[in-house]
C-alpha cells in the first residue's frame, strides 16, 4: 500500500485561519470492512466533544453525557435518522450507522450543540493535526480522491491522487469555514425561548 499526506488550511470566509477548527480528511473510491471501535462524541460544557467524528460505514458512536443535566441526541439527517431521548448525567447511548453519508447531530434541549458525523465507505480517514498536517497509511494502489472537510463547509473539497505502493503521495488543500446553519429541534419545530422548561 501506499501513504496520502499533506495539508489542510481551514480558513474564514474572510480568508482569515479559522482557529480552533477541527478537519478530516477521507480517501474515496473503494469500500473496506468497518473496525469493532467505537467512536464517542461526549456531552460536555453544553457542547458536543468533539464536534466532528469520522466512522467506517456500520461502525457505532456512542454519547456519553458528561454534563450534570439532561442531555437529548437526535439527527433528522437522511442517511441516518435517529432519536435517543433525554439521558442524565453518566448514562452513555450507542447508535450504528448503516449507510455512508454526512449526518449531523444534536440536541434537542440546547440549540447550540451541534455536531457532524462522517460515515464514510472504508478506514482511510484522519483526523488533521493541529499543525494542519496529516498522514493517511494503508491506502491501496490506484486512482481515488480525497476529500477534506470541516463542519461549517458548504461542502468538503477534494483534489484526484494517484497512488502508488510504497510511496508518498502528498496533497495540499483548502477549505473554507461558514457560519452554523440554523436548525429545527427534533419535532421539525423552532427551539422554545430558554426561559420555558424542557421535558
Amino acid at each position: 500500500t501506499g501513504r496520502v499526506v499533506g495539508a489542510v488550511a481551514v480558513t474564514e470566509p474572510d480568508g482569515k485561519p479559522a482557529l480552533g477548527a477541527e478537519a478530516i480528511v477521507y480517501v474515496v473510491g473503494f469500500a473496506e470492512k468497518p473496525s469493532d471501535r467505537v467512536a464517542t462524541i461526549a456531552q460536555k460544557g453544553r457542547k458536543f466533544v468533539p464536534d466532528l467524528v469520522a466512522i467506517t460505514v456500520n461502525e457505532k458512536v456512542a454519547f456519553p453525557n458528561g454534563d450534570a443535566f439532561m442531555h437529548n441526541v437526535f439527527s433528522q439527517s437522511g442517511p441516518r435518522k435517529f432519536d435517543l431521548g433525554s439521558f442524565r448525567e453518566g448514562e452513555s447511548k450507542e447508535r450504528a450507522f448503516p449507510e455512508p453519508g454526512v449526518v449531523d447531530v444534536y440536541c434537542n434541549i440546547h440549540p447550540e450543540m451541534a455536531a457532524t458525523i462522517l460515515v464514510l465507505p472504508n478506514r482511510r480517514h484522519t483526523r488533521v493535526g493541529a499543525d494542519g498536517r496529516f498522514a493517511i497509511d494503508g491506502v491501496p494502489p490506484g486512482e481515488w480522491t480525497v476529500f477534506a472537510y470541516t463542519r461549517r463547509a458548504v461542502r468538503p473539497v477534494s483534489a484526484k491522487v494517484s497512488v502508488k505502493a510504497g510511496a508518498d503521495t502528498v496533497v495540499e488543500l483548502a477549505v473554507v469555514r461558514g457560519a452554523e446553519p440554523a436548525h429545527l429541534n427534533k419535532y421539525g419545530e423552532k427551539y422554545r425561548e430558554p426561559t420555558q422548561p424542557y421535558r
